[in-house]
């Protein structure tokens, strides 16, 4: 049916203009693809560190070489450090211009990317570098997909179903974290193109699924970028990063590179210009980075344990890895050569407590609030820790897999709630910008986690590896000035070896020097015992002293969970129409229509509605009362147009009633002349608001949130009041029939 008689082309047109319409089950097309791209952008953080050595084989280098160190950490980082600084303007910019649209560039940013990376034809230095800034450009599509994902979930769930939609959107993420790990593993021995590759199916056929199935059906609220304020984060943030990276690494004399005065530069400058930033972003009008969402304490609370969990959680695989591959595995008969895909392998009983975990915990936050499971995910997750400080270094793996289980149940227990939880406290026009910054704080966490843990580390091994590895190799005929050189190598260097799964001490050795030892020697030197044995002493202080470190992480991060306080979802107010003065953001005073004996003008405005009482849960829509409703439809330069839907039945022309929603087209005085951007304000009889949608760029809306019973909109015969506008193009409404 149609609001307002249109011409037959209008009417054959409706069809194909309603299949684009979401349904009632669009929710679930938007978790399974936001799901996939979320995986698909997490497991290609994580792919790199298992493929690394057949990476740097292929392209024929040697990471280990001091020159080559940076090249070794910008390949790991660079996705990190681009994602975590991007995520906040990308979500802001889904605000402005759509989220989906955000989402869709994403997918095929990441697609294209992921095949030049694998297409390089150099060798050496170049080859690295292009695999750098290919990476960094692979970042910039994740960074779309993630700062997007968990908005869009938002505005497709209720309330009453988004812990469960978003535990199950961040559990995919987080596990894929670690199921990169596997498949790169399995992959990179094969052909190491193969790392970048494996994403391109997927990647192209998310990107026609989502340009196809999936609708902005959220709040836009057009606004200008904050250049400055993206500038000024970005170039602060990036420096900070930087700073951290370079950090880890030895300078002249000393086994890390904090004394550098370039790192030093790079973090107080960095810090220096995000004061300025937080400066810039309460004085213009459209700030990047809402600060005002700092005063909501589920938000803030949230986004506080999520960076404490982050920096716990973030460097724990690294030390993993480093654990089984550079000690456990060759100890147990494996070569170095298999640690990397064994490592992963071995590691999956966490990815498995992530998985069971999540879900649940998100059903149930959706029932009881985020507050007690967050916090107690975080408590158990302290608890593993503890456990794994006292796991011996050649452990029993039934011990270490239930401990690692434990952990994965801990993260997940926090991860869902926690997200759900900052999701729903945040306003609808303010969720892709939101989640962004929620994201910020959790990619910041996983480079400070990193460079916190391997601080630790090598802080630990520094301080009895070179005794040890002096002695040991001289009592197995080394010669004291190679035994030197070795010993006086910065302990960056052992992890890196452990990292990547070299055999450390064949490649720090040299063949020259083996050439020299008896070949028994020389075989137990490079097989699996002598190194691993070596350096577990050393390395067991760094891992207390690491594990003491998140520990203390995870405590806070419980605590601020805790302080969140009760469940709080953000959701829209009813204001009164035609009182006597505007509520904030209001639009122009409308006319009353013909019919519903109230006074005009009418002034209508959207803001936050309350809970329901005591349980903090949103009312559902009553059934229509009887009466009239107004739905009111505004667009720049246009005649406002203002319908009337009725819960009487008495009309003999009604159709069937509307079941929560309804969906439709405005456009101009032409049948091809879709109009975006155009508001549209359903008004009870009472005079309050009780939806409110924006037309996308087809000119298509949905419009949620009506009570059920309400028959479909007629027009009035002629909007009048002061607010007429006679000269100026009228609008007209299609509807496409009855939501359900």
């Amino acid at each position: 049916m149609t609001a307002k008689s249109a011409p037959s082309r209008t009417a054959r047109r409706r069809p194909r203009a309603a299949a684009g319409t979401p349904g009632p089950h669009y929710k679930w097309i938007v978790l399974s693809n936001t799901t996939l791209g979320v995986l698909m952008a997490t497991i290609n953080g994580s792919i790199m560190l298992i493929a690394l050595p057949d990476i740097f084989r292929g392209i024929g280098i040697d990471p280990l070489e001091p020159g080559n160190t940076s090249l070794l950490l910008w390949l790991i980082m660079g996705y990190l450090v681009v994602t975590a600084v991007l995520v906040v303007s990308f979500g802001r910019m889904g605000d402005i211009y759509g989220r989906v649209r955000m989402y869709n560039a994403g997918f095929a940013v990441f697609s294209v990317f992921s095949v030049l990376l694998s297409v390089t034809w150099m060798h050496g230095t170049a080859a690295a570098l292009w695999l750098i800034l290919m990476r960094v450009a692979q970042g910039v599509g994740g960074a779309m997909l993630m700062a997007n994902s968990n908005a869009i979930i938002t505005d497709a769930f209720p309330a009453d179903q988004r812990g469960l939609a978003l535990g199950l959107n961040q559990v995919a993420g987080i596990a894929g974290s670690f199921m990169g790990l596997v498949l790169g593993g399995l992959l990179a021995p094969v052909e190491w193109r193969l790392v970048f590759l494996v994403s391109v199916p997927f990647g192209v056929f998310g990107t026609f699924w989502a340009y196809r199935k999936l609708r902005d059906t959220g709040i836009r609220r057009p606004a200008r970028l904050d250049w400055w304020g993206n500038l000024t984060f970005a170039v602060g943030l990036i420096s900070v990063l930087v700073g951290i990276t370079y950090g880890i690494q030895p300078y002249r004399g000393h086994t890390m590179g904090w004394t550098n005065p370039v790192v030093l530069a790079a973090l107080i400058g960095g810090v220096a210009v995000l004061v300025v930033f937080g400066i810039v972003e309460t004085r213009v009008a459209e700030p990047m980075f809402r600060m005002s969402l700092f005063r909501i304490r589920a938000f803030t609370a949230g986004n506080l344990a999520s960076l404490l969990s982050g920096m716990g959680r973030g460097g724990l695989m690294f030390i993993l890895i480093i654990w089984l591959q550079g000690i456990w595995l060759p100890r147990h008969g494996y070569s170095f050569e298999q640690t990397p895909l064994w490592a992963g392998i071995y590691m999956l009983p966490l990815t498995l407590g992530f998985l069971v975990a999540g879900p649940v915990s998100g059903w149930l936050s959706d029932r009881f609030g985020a507050r007690p499971f967050a916090t107690g995910g975080m408590l158990v997750a302290a608890g593993s820790f503890v456990l794994l400080a006292l796991l011996p270094v050649d452990f029993h793996y039934g011990t270490f897999a239930a401990i690692l289980l434990l952990n994965g149940i801990g993260m997940g227990l926090f991860a869902s709630p926690n997200r759900a939880g900052i999701m729903n406290s945040l306003p609808a026009d303010q969720r892709g910008v939101g989640g962004g910054m929620s994201t910020t704080f959790q990619n910041s966490a996983m480079v400070l986690s990193i460079g916190v843990f391997f601080s630790l580390m090598i802080l630990g091994l520094a301080s009895s590896l070179p005794h040890a590895l002096s002695s040991g190799l001289t009592a197995q005929g080394v010669s004291a000035a190679d035994a030197d050189r070795l010993a006086a190598l910065p302990p960056v260097s052992v992890l890196f070896a452990s990292l990547l799964g070299y055999n450390p001490l064949q490649t720090l050795l040299g063949p020259a020097a083996l050439a020299h030892l008896p070949a028994g020697h020389a075989a137990y030197l490079t097989g699996r015992g002598f190194f691993p044995a070596l350096i577990s002493g050393p390395f067991a202080t760094g891992l207390t002293t690491a594990f003491a470190f998140a520990i203390v992480a995870c405590l806070v991060a419980a605590v601020a969970s805790w302080l969140r306080g009760g469940k709080y979802v953000h959701t829209d107010r009813p204001v009164v129409v035609g009182g006597t003065a505007p509520a904030p953001e209001a639009p122009e005073p409308l006319p009353a229509p013909a019919g519903t004996g109230r006074p005009g003008p009418v002034v209508m405005a959207c803001a936050p509605r309350p809970a329901g009482p005591g349980d903090g849960r949103p009312r559902p829509a009553p059934d229509a009362a009887p009466g009239a409703y107004t739905l009111v439809v505004t667009a720049p330069g246009y005649r406002p147009a203002v319908y009337t839907m009725t819960a009487d039945g008495d009309r003999p022309d009604a159709a069937a009633p509307t079941n929560g929603h309804i969906t439709g087209l405005v456009h101009g005085p032409g049948p091809d002349s879709p109009l975006p951007g155009a508001a549209l304000r359903a008004v009870g009889p009472q005079g309050t608001v009780l939806a409110y949608a924006l037309t996308g760029d087809d000119g298509r809306f949905r419009l949620p949130g009506l009570p059920p019973g309400l028959l479909p909109a007629h027009a009035d015969d002629a909007p009048r009041g002061v607010q007429d506008r006679p000269d100026a193009p009228a609008l007209r409404l299609e509807l496409d029939g009855t939501g359900s």
